[in-house]
């Protein structure tokens, strides 16, 4: 375990050597063309070192309340080792992790396989994608805004999108890619629902229709805000905690997740827009794109309906763990700029300032 530091500075290290990372990438993208030998040597000494390290220092934290959900994990791997398992519910992919662990491994073994599952195949993922060009999207990925959050605190579902974008980087191998995104959802059964946006894709892949519906579901929020949060609750997207919070009725000021939240709305938004600006502005015609940017806005617009309830930032999170997909994938397949390099850079440094901004210099005023 890392015990360099203590343990309530944990986050604070974590931000802050991802902006040295991310300021040391951006420098290069302002200096030098993407074919530049430099440019070639840097995203090789930098990719899977930067990928072990975020590896490591999730998967081998100390095991502590701080980060709130991993002692109810814990207790989890406890109560399988003792003979006297949880139910795990529908999640018998996560079920089956927690026994195999228990058979083969400690606790703090149980965790680093988890970050295993949630790091490794981003890594993976990006690099069926984008191949020698990886990095930058994986840089992207870790400067999520909720990618920390649930490495240490929301496992289950972390692992579960993970799992998703790599079923999304086999889209020419339909049957392992299908395999794969059904796996995402025996994690978290919440997965269901960019499941069935995805597969709504392979029909009705149509950007533009999904663009118009998540523009529609902004006032139809702010009208029928609460008719939603009763309708998608009993859609079987939710499991039982999520429903609760979804219908929970809780003092507000107690909570930063309630309300119409426009901020974290904006946040959509620069998804929402990358998508429009290359399929539309720059005639961008990949397929596979089109369909993550369809599955990323349908998604994405039913957090928008229930985005007044209780913790509405745990439904944000099924479409914005795509986000950095959705904003990066055109820069990393096809040149659109005299100086994309340079564009791609300032625009990781403004993707990650929100995260920096929000979880570093916020909390810490």
């Amino acid at each position: 375990m890392f015990d360099l530091f203590p343990i309530e500075k944990y986050g604070t290290v974590f931000y802050n050597m991802q902006a040295a990372v991310i300021l040391l990438t951006v420098f290069h993208t302002q200096i030098m063309d993407y074919q530049d030998k430099k440019v070639q040597q840097y995203l090789g000494l930098i990719g899977w070192p930067y990928a072990l390290f975020i590896l490591f220092f999730i998967g081998l934290r100390p095991i502590s309340g701080e980060f709130i959900d991993m002692t109810t994990y814990a207790y989890m791997f406890q109560r399988e080792i003792s003979g006297s398992p949880i139910d795990i519910g529908s999640d018998f992919g996560f079920g089956f992790l927690v026994k195999f662990s228990a058979l083969v491994t400690t606790i703090n073994g149980f965790f680093f396989i988890c970050a295993c599952i949630y790091i490794l195949p981003l890594a993976v993922a990006c690099g069926r994608f984008f191949k020698n060009y990886w990095i930058y999207c994986f840089i992207a990925l870790v400067a999520s805004f909720s990618f920390y959050a649930y490495g240490v605190n929301g496992i289950r579902n972390g692992m579960a999108t993970s799992i998703f974008i790599l079923g999304l980087s086999y889209h020419k191998k339909p049957i392992v890619s299908g395999l794969i995104v059904f796996l995402s959802c025996t994690f978290h059964q919440s997965m269901y629902l960019p499941t069935a946006a995805y597969v709504i894709t392979f029909f009705l892949n149509f950007p533009k229709a999904y663009l118009i519906a998540w523009f529609a579901a902004i006032p139809l929020s702010l009208v029928f805000g609460s008719l939603f949060i009763m309708i998608f609750t009993s859609l079987g997207f939710a499991d039982d905690r999520l429903s609760q919070y979804l219908l929970a009725d809780v003092d507000k000021s107690a909570f930063s997740n309630t309300g119409f939240r426009w901020d974290f709305l904006l946040y959509s938004a620069t998804g929402t827009f990358a998508g429009w600006y290359f399929i539309f502005k720059k005639k961008f015609t990949d397929k596979m794109y089109h369909r993550i940017y369809g599955t990323y806005l349908i998604s994405n617009a039913f957090w928008i309906l229930v985005i007044t309830a209780n913790f509405s930032n745990r439904f944000a999170y099924l479409s914005w763990f795509m986000l950095a997909v959705v904003i990066f994938y055109p820069f990393l397949k096809k040149r659109f700029f005299n100086y994309q390099h340079q564009v791609l850079g300032i625009v990781l440094l403004m993707y990650f300032l929100f995260t920096y901004l929000l979880n570093f210099v916020k909390p810490n005023l």
